[in-house]
């Protein structure tokens, strides 16, 4: 990977029974403790030929948010890539999603924690 450009993340995490995957500029251990922050969301390009409508699922969750703190025990894992990616949601088979716990992401700004959609 060349030194000079900035690194981009690919990182996964569960959430509601599903994994989310999200490109990134920045991922950090947060200053919420026990969370992991992740900033600078990057999304597919528009001159990408596949589309894959859980990436727009993610752009509606994530509209308007500069920060996203995820709890460390959801945390799948951190990828440096090459280039980044089309975000999606993978549904999880059914064993896997009724152990797999709910968990609230909290944003800066919000009222709380709120269940994703």
């Amino acid at each position: 990977m060349a030194k000079n450009k900035e690194p981009i993340y690919r990182v996964r995490f569960m959430n509601a029974g599903k994994i989310f995957e999200l490109y990134a500029k920045e991922v950090t251990q947060g200053t919420l403790f026990g969370f992991v922050e992740i900033s600078g969301l990057l999304w597919g390009r528009k001159s990408d030929l596949i589309v894959d409508p859980t990436e727009q699922d993610l752009k509606n969750e994530f509209a308007g948010v500069s920060r996203v703190h995820v709890p460390m025990h959801s945390m799948i894992r951190v990828d440096e890539v090459e280039k980044g990616g089309g975000g999606k949601i993978i549904s999880m088979n059914r064993e896997d999603a009724s152990a797999a716990p709910t968990i609230p992401i909290y944003t800066p700004g919000d009222a709380g924690p709120t269940k994703s959609k």
